[in-house]
């Protein structure tokens, strides 16, 4: 049986949820077609948050990792495609630290690709009606520094791995008091993640 490990994160930024566990908690331990799936909560922390999921892979062995954030503001699923090595931070993580244009890791390369068949799965969400989209930037804060830390993991790996990132946007409770923002239901979330899943398995 394929294994898949998910990761969501904690609130962050002043925000009460954070759409990215509220949607990847939904499928904690399901089997989807023969597919183990096990999700854990990370927290919104630059080094602490890879810890923690480094911890996860050694414990449940998945053959594709999926991390999933929330990015306020976009309208679909982004499948991340590449991760930055730099940790710059517009606003302080959950324990207060703000990196300043600092690399993630000394010696890794200047970036590197998801190892997620990223268009194959935007398409497969988009014949099920959800917006997505194949995204070139995961940002600079602690969803790249996953990001990044996870595809450096994978590459120094003699575990056989796949992984990535999405990007989701807001619950429409997040933006009850922001005309215009737009938002996404959970329910729907949760099919794009789960479509993630069959997708790249």
């Amino acid at each position: 049986m394929k294994k898949v490990l998910l990761t969501g994160f904690d609130p962050f930024g002043g925000e009460a949820v954070n759409p990215s566990w509220e949607a990847v908690s939904q499928l904690h331990q399901r089997k989807l077609d023969g597919i183990e799936v096990e999700a854990i909560e990370l927290p919104t922390v630059f080094g602490k948050s890879f810890q923690l999921l480094q911890q996860a892979v050694l414990e449940f062995k998945p053959d594709v990792i999926i991390c999933v954030g929330q990015a306020g503001g976009r309208s679909d699923i982004a499948l991340e495609r590449v991760a930055v090595n730099l940790d710059d931070a517009r606003i302080p993580d959950n324990e207060g630290n703000q990196p300043t244009d600092k690399p993630i890791t000394f010696d890794g390369p200047a970036a590197y690709w998801s190892t997620l068949p990223v268009k194959a799965v935007a398409a497969a969400m988009r014949e099920e009606g959800i917006p997505a989209s194949v995204s070139y930037s995961a940002g600079t804060f602690v969803c790249n520094h996953l990001f990044y830390n996870l595809q450096h993991m994978i590459a120094s790996s003699s575990h056989e791995m796949k992984g990535g990132f999405i990007h989701i946007p807001y619950l429409p409770a997040q933006v009850a008091e922001r005309p215009g923002v737009p938002s996404m239901s959970l329910d729907v979330m949760a099919k794009a993640i789960e479509i993630a899943i069959k997708s790249s398995v």
